[in-house]
């Protein structure tokens, strides 16, 4: 457990290293990469509901089902560093933009289960709350429990790191994001149809029915709260 939380410190250390610098190359290692997904899955709920009503039941018995790619979890941690971007700046409607596209993409590619792309909203939702300073991890359990899935991963809400967004780096994100946006899927024109027959990534995120970490002021919904993959 000990070395997970080092892991994740890690990665976290240096995605927010980056956060500093949108223009970054910087890449993530495979295992700082590693340990945002394996904290992204503990915040996983079983139970979750679209917003046209529609329930989707995931089993966290079986993990290596609802797992993705190494490389697409890279893609998702990106999208996810740029939305923290953008909270950071208070570009909410960017923010929105960017995490709308991130899950237009992944549904229109239609390699994923429902399962998967709830999943993959967690991610993104997972990076934007860490690099946000929203929230600590606080992990408990038994140290020498070898089973990951077995120790419990809690979130904290808390204060609201320090950071600062220049007029200069807040011009980046925002072009950052329109470059990121025009090369993705693009949003429907609004037709008339009911609301409800929308697509999920055009939505805000519904609220998950079983228990799941409050979103303190992520852009997991269209846009991100007050507080608030």
């Amino acid at each position: 457990m000990r070395r997970a939380g080092r892991s994740l410190a890690c990665a976290v250390g240096l995605a927010a290293g980056i956060l500093a610098t949108p223009a970054s190359s910087q890449e993530l290692s495979e295992k700082a990469t590693r340990a945002f997904m394996d904290y992204a899955w503990s915040l996983t709920p079983e139970a979750f509901t679209k917003p046209n009503g529609e329930p989707i039941q995931i089993d966290k018995t079986k993990r290596d089902e609802v797992m993705i790619p190494l490389d697409v979890a890279r893609e998702v941690i990106r999208a996810g560093r740029l939305s923290a971007h953008a909270q950071v700046c208070e570009l909410t409607q960017e923010q929105a933009d960017n995490h709308n596209s991130l899950m237009r993409r992944e549904t229109a590619s239609k390699k994923w289960t429902p399962q998967q792309l709830v999943y993959i909203n967690q991610l993104h939702l997972t990076v934007v709350m860490l690099l946000t300073g929203r929230v600590k991890v606080v992990e408990k359990g038994d140290d020498k429990a070898t089973d990951k899935d077995s120790k419990e991963v809690v979130i904290e809400e808390g204060t609201k790191q320090a950071q600062t967004c220049s007029a200069e780096q807040k011009q980046k994100v925002k072009e950052l994001i329109a470059a990121y946006v025009k090369t993705g899927p693009q949003q429907a024109a609004p037709g008339p149809a009911p609301a409800s027959a929308a697509t999920p990534a055009d939505k805000p995120a519904a609220a998950p029915t079983s228990p799941a970490p409050a979103a303190p002021t992520t852009g997991e919904k269209t846009a991100p709260p007050a507080a608030q993959k």
